[in-house]
């Protein structure tokens, strides 16, 4: 595979700034950005350091328990009055930060790539998906809320409807691999639905979600209605669970099934959208070319640590061969590199963890028997956290990345002969995110689409089509998460439901001139009628 230079002050006229990447937001931009972050006046600060060069790129104040907990107070104080403000008037600011995040964009180009190590083709994906959830909550927000009217259980003489409250103060838990874009599928619609938020964005990518607060009251969104606070899971993590209305969470299944038994706790609600170990079929008639291109991004996208991203590909074994030889070339024909701008096509990882963990799994992989086709390595020479996208075959159900997520820029190819065996091994695994299909036969992959167990399904797709489509559902079964994001859902979940209804002339009970036996033959009569008429 080919690589551009890593990031030096001799690549670019442009001067060296934060986290010694050229072109990146100045110090006191980022300082600007961190004055935003609530709390943090007694506690020792964390440093943050950009994957790229391993270098300091902000200083970030780490709130405390009962900061967190003043912050929820106020953020409720200020939700009355967002509350009461008509709903059109909320998607107005949701529709003129859609504009500003267009019109913006070169700058977080630069912060997600800086504070991720993201290329910069994957950071645009963030800046598109942030735009298309501000549009579309900022356009349905109105009527998805809207009061509704049913039938009552006496035509013309039940009047019944349900209306829709906002549950108060949600909390957000936002992950580092999507700071921008996530941000935006969670807090958006609570936002729209008359909520406050209190969110806490991973210390390493809290600068792109800062920014995106900026620039979200720069639309005109009230100040103290969106606040963010900055601190370990283990120190806040309590005051986020118990003073929240509602709990939204992204991160590990173990995580996730840890903050669900504390809410449970509660009797408030939660989603979850938590761990993966995404599959893809290629069924015999695909278009070879065009899959191993699919695959290339389905799996290697932001290196490999996106919750939807591909980590299996089933084969049929009449195009195996031909398929593992086109992915591998286009995987070594990937460019890696660590500069802002267009010029790679894949970065680094995020962290050194995620380095340590990736390695094991390919260094497992291959002591239990199994090929590494291309990749397998680790690149310092472009920068500290670079490793290859990576291609196996011959993995076996004892090599740990078998059922285990990755979460990085590995996948491993296997063949089968008949559908219904890819279908089984496909939802062979406790996780059920995304999956994808490829075919030339519309009819055949929705059929196989509609029986793999998994939230998102895509045809011809790694995972934008679903991810890009904001008006569909997204989220996981089994243990891939609870709840749902994006669409109706996406903002509802957010709110209470109230049911109404007004009786008129008739009462349902009987009066005491009539006897009861009487009353209910007469009821049931009624109650076939109605069944005839409805």
């Amino acid at each position: 595979m080919t690589s551009t230079a890593a990031t030096t002050g001799q690549e670019s006229s442009r001067p060296t700034t934060v986290g010694g990447v050229v072109g990146a937001p100045s110090a006191a931009r980022a300082a600007q950005l961190v004055r935003r972050a609530a709390g943090g006046q007694d506690s020792a600060p964390a440093e943050v350091t950009a994957p790229f060069t391993g270098l300091a790129t902000a200083t970030l104040p780490q709130a405390t328990d009962s900061e967190v907990r003043q912050v929820f107070g106020e953020a409720r104080e200020a939700q009355r009055a967002w509350a009461a403000l008509p709903v059109n008037e909320r998607q107005h600011v949701l529709t003129r930060l859609h504009g500003l995040i267009l019109q913006r964009q070169d700058e977080i180009l630069d912060l997600v790539q800086l504070e991720a190590g993201k290329a910069r083709m994957d950071a645009f994906d963030e800046v598109s998906a942030t735009a298309l959830v501000a549009g579309y909550y900022g356009k349905h927000s109105a009527r998805f809320l809207a009061p509704k009217r049913v039938a009552g259980v006496i035509p013309a003489l039940t009047r019944a409807g349900q209306v829709r409250h906002p549950k108060g103060v949600v909390g957000v838990i936002s992950p580092w691999n999507y700071p921008l874009a996530l941000t935006a599928m969670d807090v958006f619609p609570a936002l729209a639905a008359g909520n406050a938020v209190v969110q806490k964005p991973d210390n390493q990518t809290a600068l792109s979600a800062l920014w995106l607060h900026e620039l979200a009251e720069e639309a005109g969104l009230p100040a103290g209605l969106w606040r963010i606070v900055l601190g370990r899971g283990s120190q806040i993590g309590d005051a986020l669970v118990e003073e929240s209305d509602y709990l939204c969470f992204t991160g590990s299944t173990p995580t996730g099934k840890d903050l669900a038994a504390k809410v449970a706790r509660r009797l408030t609600g939660y989603s979850l959208e938590l761990g993966g170990k995404n599959p893809m079929i290629v069924l015999p008639d695909a278009p070879v070319a065009k899959a191993a291109a699919g695959a290339v991004t389905a799996c290697f996208s932001s290196a490999g640590q996106l919750c939807v991203s591909v980590e299996r590909i089933y084969v049929h074994e009449s195009i195996r061969e031909e398929f593992t030889k086109a992915f591998v070339a286009k995987t070594e024909a990937m460019r890696l590199g660590g500069e802002l701008g267009y010029g790679a096509d894949m970065g680094s990882l995020t962290s050194e963890s995620q380095l340590r963990g990736v390695s094991a799994h390919v260094e497992d992989a291959r002591a239990k028997g199994a090929t590494v086709l291309t990749g397998g390595r680790a690149r310092p020479d472009l920068g500290p956290l670079f490793y290859e996208p990576t291609v196996l075959s011959g993995v076996t159900p004892d090599v740990r990345l078998y059922a285990e997520e990755t979460f990085g820029p590995v996948v491993s190819i296997y063949g089968y002969t008949d559908v219904e065996d890819a279908i089984a091994l496909a939802n062979e695994t406790d996780f059920g995110l995304n999956a994808s299909v490829f075919t030339k036969n519309a009819a055949a992959g929705w059929a196989v689409a509609a029986r793999l167990k998994a939230g998102t399904v895509n045809i011809n797709e790694g995972y934008a089509a679903t991810f890009g489509t904001v008006a569909l559902p997204m989220g996981g079964m089994k243990e891939s998460g609870f709840g749902r994001r994006n669409g109706s859902e996406g903002l509802l979940k957010y709110t209470e439901v109230q049911a109404i209804a007004q009786q008129r002339g008739l009462r349902l009970r009987p009066p005491r001139i009539v006897p009861p036996k009487l009353w209910a033959r007469g009821m049931t009569s009624g109650l076939r009628f109605l069944r005839r008429i409805r």
